[in-house]
């Protein structure tokens, strides 16, 4: 979901460069990537990394389609009505959710990430009756706005533009939460030239602008 409205716009310019009809369907990553698995007939899929290594290996993507398009970094934000609160060091991070009172976090991989943070803290256990886990397809930026979440960790590209949220900053050094979202040609495919023309466009330099406002780095 991260890349959703990224891929949305990508997709009216390289439609228009490539000749071709392009329509992205924006899912929680666990379903897209069983839906791939299942053999859907997708042409392309944009996933974490990681996802897009497990496809492959299950034979559902094409080994030698697999392109990185861009980087997310995760973010973390609190209600805009609530004071806002030092998240600068690891330390100042690690008080801030000690007391917060709930903490959001997502399904994709930055919210698999911030588990592993809180474990790495030892502190897991302590919050664990506080975590509250985004439904799929649901930004954590939802919760902190309807007042579900004091403390929400996120990528940037999910809260941009949310009313009712703060962003306080990004993970502090020694915390840093980095998704790298890669595409693929689906073994499905019946267009699997088109895919990888679009997959070229997708990561192509002229996108670089565009990528960036919506809180993303270029691969």
């Amino acid at each position: 979901m991260a890349t959703r409205a990224m891929l949305a716009e990508l997709a009216q310019i390289c439609a228009a460069e490539c000749g071709m009809q392009v329509q992205f369907e924006s899912v929680g990553g666990v379903d897209a990537a069983r839906r791939v698995r299942d053999g859907e007939a997708f042409d392309v899929v944009v996933l974490a990394a990681d996802a897009i290594d497990k496809l492959i290996a299950a034979g559902s993507v094409l080994h030698d389609s697999r392109v990185d398009l861009v980087v997310s970094k995760t973010v973390v934000a609190a209600p805009a009505a609530r004071p806002p609160v030092d998240v600068s060091s690891e330390q100042a991070l690690r008080k801030a959710v000690l007391d917060a009172p709930t903490i959001g976090y997502s399904t994709g991989p930055s919210g698999t990430a911030v588990v592993a943070l809180l474990q790495r803290w030892g502190v897991f256990d302590v919050v664990r009756e506080r975590l509250v886990q985004a439904p799929a397809g649901v930004p954590v930026g939802r919760l902190l706005a309807q007042g579900q979440a004091a403390l929400g960790f996120q990528q940037t590209s999910e809260l941009m533009g949310l009313t009712g949220v703060r962003v306080l900053g990004e993970l502090p050094a020694g915390c840093e939460i980095v998704t790298r979202f890669t595409a693929g040609v689906c073994m499905a495919s019946l267009q699997q030239q088109a895919a990888r023309a679009l997959i070229a466009c997708l990561a192509s330099p002229q996108t670089t602008a565009l990528k960036r406002a919506h809180g993303m780095e270029p691969a």
